[in-house]
């Protein structure tokens, strides 16, 4: 007797989600539409796999942060059962470095690497390009970020040095050969501190696929499905290693939706999305154009929105949700009159019983919402802006980590550089000289109480840091008893060095309870990095209770979320689409997907603002400052919105 399948997937899932769950040997593109049940379907394709007897450890997920793989197989194992857990999931880099940490010895890299985050690599660079003597008052030379972004472009994007300045940066063409130096000096340093950065993990592992066949081999058999989730959102180097990882069986299933492709700036390539079925021709595409969040008066706009693109997967999306009201068309006389009129439709809303948190008002960049900022505040209407410090990033933070990371890799010269100029006495020359006995002379802990540094002022603070290491340093220390010893050493320091030290204790507290989670100390570094908490823990409870503010956000910050209601601020030429973006086409494109993207959060109200920043402006007539063009393409503009004065 055959056995009943545990899933009802027919009656749970629509016809076209249904063909991409149970469509598991080949190719498969998934073109997912705005709210059409992309995560659902791919929780139901896991538990799908595993139950037809597909091995949990041969299943693949693939995600942009590991929160989500990690909720989706948690949803997949409550639906079938625990063997769901048992699913790789997680980032191309937390991926990578699990790999890594496998087979760095394969190109010479040591096993043991720690992970510098953005900060540190400025600051290795910033170090290198000081001593080449790049830098002058009467020499314009790139600044330390600026040359981490065009190494960071040319791995991501794959273009050359020339190419990256040319079209980015070409106030400093001049300077290619001298910032060319640097970036093999970068490289260099790396490689003699066993330190990688975010890029250096998708490099290596790409590299390793691409010229160690035995290996690429062996990962292609291990994961013999594989799935990648917002493919529209993957740079070369991703969509070259997930086609490399299915290259021995060709399961390969990737979803995403090209029309929600706006991250070019993080080196995102939209052509990967578009030229899967070139790579696979004999892909099955499936598009999912039923769409459970918004209702079909907005989806109507939205679809108007982006049928204007020049390259695209074409759909419809379509709603059987309740609700009729149009999109509302607002011309405000001012940018000022837009937020007092924005301000007056949320006192509406809220008076109609939406809570503050389902209404969120989205623009193009950060500073768009200065004005109403003020507006809302005068009006004693709370809010919560997205964005802000990462808890990672805070420098307490950080000088914590780089004692965990010089007891875990002795060798990272930018961990030891941060430890050192927190003792008072020493400067960048004489952490250089204990540096170069740390790691160039090979001497680790010993050298911080060498005789050449006992004898100066700062020499009994050397050997408490070295006391301190070496409590920890013992093997089968856990990290938890690695953060607390460590904090009990830096806690002096940190109240010597901040003014609000007894505001920054609770972060080194939430430090341990983080943890307490972890049996490894690589472990925890790696997740710190690659995952970090999105802002400071002390902070969280302001945020928790984010369903007594309005949500004031950036677009790109906003994709992946819903609100009951939306308002797009400042739709007008030079700000939606940004200025930047007129003489490119691609630019213009992207800027038409980010519109796009920010109607697609409204579940039952929209509302669209193009202030007259121009005198001379029809109410459906763009010039340079009127409307958005985005607004004047559309041909059924005022049949789709409602005017309201």
């Amino acid at each position: 007797m055959e056995r009943r399948p545990a899933i009802d997937y027919e009656k749970d899932l629509n016809p076209r989600q249904l063909q991409a769950v149970t469509t598991i040997e080949g190719p498969q593109l998934v073109i997912a539409g705005a709210g059409t049940g992309k995560t659902r379907t791919l929780v139901y394709r896991v538990a799908y796999l595993v139950e037809r007897g597909v091995s949990p450890e041969s299943v693949l997920l693939l995600t942009f942060t590991r929160k989500a793989a990690q909720e989706m197989m948690r949803r997949a194992a409550t639906m079938l059962d625990a063997r769901c857990a048992l699913v790789t999931g997680g980032t191309f880099h937390s991926f990578a470095n699990l790999v890594l940490r496998r087979y760095a010895p394969e190109f010479d890299f040591s096993s043991r690497f720690t992970i510098v985050d953005r900060s540190d690599a400025e600051d290795i660079v910033n170090l290198i390009r000081t001593e080449l003597g790049l830098q002058g008052k009467d020499r314009r030379f790139p600044r330390k970020s600026a040359l981490v972004n065009i190494f960071s472009r040319v791995v991501n994007t794959g273009k050359s040095y020339e190419q990256v300045l040319e079209e980015e940066y070409p106030q400093f063409s001049d300077e290619l050969e001298a910032i060319a130096q640097v970036a093999a000096a970068y490289t260099a340093y790396k490689q003699r501190h066993a330190v990688m950065d975010y890029d250096d993990l998708l490099v290596h592992l790409a590299r390793l696929l691409r010229e160690k066949d035995t290996v690429r081999k062996r990962l292609s058999n291990d994961h013999r499905y594989v799935m990648v989730d917002e493919f529209q959102d993957t740079n070369p180097l991703q969509a070259e290693i997930a086609y490399q990882l299915a290259s021995e069986h060709r399961n390969i299933a990737v979803v995403g939706d090209d029309a929600q492709s706006i991250y070019s700036f993080r080196g995102a390539d939209f052509r990967n999305i578009m030229d899967f079925p070139k790579r696979f021709p004999d892909c099955l595409i499936t598009t999912l154009e039923q769409n459970y969040r918004s209702t079909q008066p907005i989806l109507s706009l939205t679809n108007a929105i982006i049928a204007n693109a020049r390259e695209k997967f074409t759909k419809q999306l379509f709603s059987q949700l309740p609700g009729g009201r149009k999109p509302v068309y607002l011309r405000p006389a001012g940018t000022e009159q837009q937020a007092v009129r924005v301000v007056q439709e949320i006192r509406r809303l809220r008076g109609d019983g939406v809570a503050a948190g389902e209404i969120a008002v989205l623009f193009r960049a950060a500073w768009h919402s200065n004005e109403l900022e003020v507006m809302l505040k005068r009006g004693g209407i709370e809010f919560i802006k997205y964005g802000g410090l990462k808890f990672v990033e805070s420098a307490h933070i950080k000088d914590l980590l780089a004692l965990l990371r010089v007891l875990f890799n002795p060798r990272d010269g930018v961990a030891w550089y941060r430890i050192l100029l927190l003792i008072e006495g020493i400067g960048p020359t004489s952490a250089k000289q204990i540096i170069a006995r740390i790691v160039g002379a090979g001497e680790g802990f010993e050298a911080l109480t060498h005789k050449t540094f006992a004898k100066r002022k700062y020499g009994k603070d050397l050997g408490a840091l070295r006391a301190a290491l070496e409590q920890v340093g013992e093997p089968g220390v856990t990290p938890t008893t690695a953060v607390t010893a460590l904090m009990d050493h830096y806690r002096p320091i940190m109240e010597q060095k901040y003014d609000d030290a007894h505001k920054r204790v609770n972060d080194l507290a939430s430090l341990i309870q983080i943890a307490d989670n972890y049996t490894s100390l690589e472990a925890l570094l790696s997740d710190l990095t690659l995952e970090p908490p999105e802002q400071a823990l002390a902070g969280r409870a302001a945020a928790s209770d984010g369903a007594d503010r309005i949500v004031l956000s950036t677009i790109h910050s906003a994709k992946g979320l819903e609100w009951h209601s939306v308002f797009i601020i400042h739709l007008v030429d030079g700000y939606l689409p940004s200025s930047y973006a007129f003489y490119k086409t691609d630019s213009l494109e992207e800027e038409r997907r980010l519109f796009y993207v920010a109607a697609t959060r409204a579940k039952e109200n929209l509302y669209l603002s193009a202030p007259q920043t121009a005198s001379g402006n029809s109410f459906y007539n763009p010039d340079i400052g009127g409307p958005s063009r985005f607004l004047h393409e559309i041909q059924d503009l005022k049949t789709l919105t409602k005017r309201v004065n």
